[in-house]
């Protein structure tokens, strides 16, 4: 019987991988090895200099949780190897790796083996090269096999050509149709790219930084400098994914700024009576661009480029060109402040506690959708996988919670910022509204037909994003203690950049407010990485806008990968 298989297989062995897919293949599977013990190096290193007990022991968890990911990678590649003959970069590229003598998976041992002689080959700069060469040595019987094949006895099939030796006993080929685990976990890293994109920023800066980007007071910082924009973020998201845009949130929120300042320092009102007057103007000037948008169908560029100068107009009527301040303590502490301390070993009990609920919220969150996706028949997620992302999550929220700890606690800007992410992220993913805003965005015109009332959803966008950029002007003038007409300058790019580069598309119906969260993060990392190294506002405005300009160029390419052009 392996007589057999041999002799059918050998007979097509002209129709083994070509040089180039097992290059790529081979850089995708060593590749995220070696970043992987790379970061973890890296982290050590940069703890180990930075001088500061706090970082050191940040950066040691982080280079413990890399070097345990490098080995629970290592494991997934070889138990896959061994028994389909797939690795994350063999499927990728549609290749298959069999025994040599059988057409078989090889089993365990044979794709340590390979595995081993592959990476310390990627390793060794001098082996390197020399192993990409081999493998691309073409011998007299049509096989392209490197010394890792030839070690572990086994040869690379491309199974997108039609032959597939071991598809008979091992039937991977369902698998992959119906998406198997390795596939899985690529369609969720590839979901997940706008998260992976922030973690290798601060990755990076935290390198060119020397470990100053996650010093425990720059974390806390990077928070409160940048909460205004995430807010504006959420608020534009949703006028993106309806399939318009709001040019007008920066003046709209340097206007209700200045109101608030006269309402509680000139008026002499209570703080919280200021600040609920300064949202209701923000509704009514939203409602005022939303009726020329909605009813008298003036496009939404055209209105809100008309609100920009509007507002920035009546900004300076207001203000009379001065500045107004200061402002009472408990206006200030909305940009400013923190939540009440409890002092625990030199850190604050309240953020680890908070910490604590937000993790073991998540899980409970995660396993109950697990259980529905299997209630309802669906393909679940890989076991290995689904409690590998939680617990690099949970780490990453322990380690986030612990550096505020080691600071001065929560600020109260974070808890106004994860109010309205859950408020809002359950209005878009589980609301009537939110399915509305889709659709519209998706086809307006089927989403008249279906009986959607399109007009009314474009107002309430609208009168929406008037009072978030009412709180983030109140925000930002309680950060400044300071009301004045230079105030939102800006703010409305930032928030366009941080909704495209988190995944919003260009033509709307698709976007998310964790991902316009996560491209704002982005803009905040890169801004303040870049300003801790010293490089000029106008490098970081050149950056800034190339990194826009990529987002939006990959949103495109994806879309017309995906209608086949």
């Amino acid at each position: 019987m392996t007589d057999t298989l041999h002799a059918t297989h050998a007979s097509t062995t002209t129709d083994v991988a070509p040089a180039n897919k097992r290059l790529i293949a081979g850089v995708i599977d060593t590749g995220i090895a070696l970043l992987l013990l790379l970061f973890a190096g890296s982290s050590y290193y940069l703890g180990y200099t930075s001088g500061n007990l706090t970082t050191y022991y940040l950066s040691l968890a982080v280079a413990i949780i890399a070097v345990a990911a490098f080995v629970a990678y290592g494991a997934y590649q070889v138990v896959q190897l061994g028994s389909t003959g797939y690795s994350i970069g063999k499927q990728a590229v549609g290749l298959r790796v069999l025994s040599v003598q059988t057409g078989l998976p090889v089993g365990w041992r044979a794709a340590l083996t390979r595995y081993g002689i592959q990476l310390v080959s990627w390793v060794v700069p001098v082996l390197g090269p020399l192993a990409v060469y081999a493998s691309a040595i073409v011998n007299e019987k049509g096989e392209n096999r490197g010394w890792h094949d030839k070690a572990a006895g086994t040869i690379v099939y491309d199974v997108r050509q039609g032959f597939d030796p071991a598809e008979a006993t091992v039937p991977t080929r369902a698998l992959r149709d119906r998406g198997g685990p390795i596939s899985h976990v690529l369609n969720d890293l590839s979901r997940n790219g706008i998260f992976l994109a922030l973690v290798g920023i601060v990755v990076l800066f935290t390198i060119l930084t020397k470990g100053v980007l996650i010093y425990p007071q720059n974390v806390s910082n990077l928070i409160v400098q940048n909460g205004y924009i995430l807010i504006l973020a959420i608020g534009m998201v949703m006028v993106i994914i309806a399939g318009h845009i709001d040019l007008s949130v920066g003046s709209v929120a340097a206007f209700t700024g200045a109101l608030s300042g006269v309402f509680v320092v000139r008026m002499g009102m209570e703080w919280w009576v200021g600040i609920l007057l300064t949202l209701l103007i923000g509704a009514l000037v939203g409602a005022w661009q939303g009726f020329w948008i909605a009813y008298v169908k003036i496009p939404a560029f055209i209105v809100t480029l008309a609100g920009m100068l509007i507002f920035r107009g009546l900004t300076l009527i207001v203000l009379a060109s001065s500045n107004i301040g200061s402002f009472p303590a408990d206006f200030r502490a909305i940009g400013n402040g923190f939540l009440p301390n409890i002092d625990f070993a030199g850190l604050d009990l309240v953020t680890l506690v908070v910490g604590g609920i937000a993790i073991a919220a998540m899980i409970v969150q995660q396993l109950r959708t697990r259980r529905a996706s299997a209630s309802y028949g669906q393909t679940a997620e890989p076991a290995a996988w689904f409690w590998a992302k939680l617990a690099l999550s949970s780490v990453g929220i322990a380690l986030f919670a612990y550096a505020l700890a080691s600071y001065k606690g929560i600020p109260v800007t974070l808890i106004v910022l994860g109010l309205l992410v859950v408020i809002y992220s359950t209005l878009t993913n589980r609301a009537v509204f939110g399915r509305h805003v889709y659709a519209i965005g998706g086809n307006r015109h089927a989403a008249e037909l279906s009986g959607i009332k399109t007009l009314k959803v474009d107002f309430l966008l609208f009168v929406n994003m008037g009072v978030l950029a009412a709180l983030a002007g109140v925000v930002f003038t309680a950060r400044l203690n300071l009301a004045g007409p230079a105030a939102g300058d800006g703010f409305e790019l930032e928030a366009i950049s941080a909704a495209f580069i988190g995944g919003a598309a260009v033509q709307g119906g698709v976007g998310t407010v964790v991902g316009a969260i996560l491209g704002g993060l982005i803009i905040g990392v890169i801004n303040n990485g870049m300003s801790i190294l010293g490089i000029g506002a106008d490098y970081q405005q050149a950056i800034k806008g190339l990194v826009l300009l990529l987002a939006v160029a990959f949103d495109v390419y994806n879309k017309r990968r995906t209608a086949g052009r």
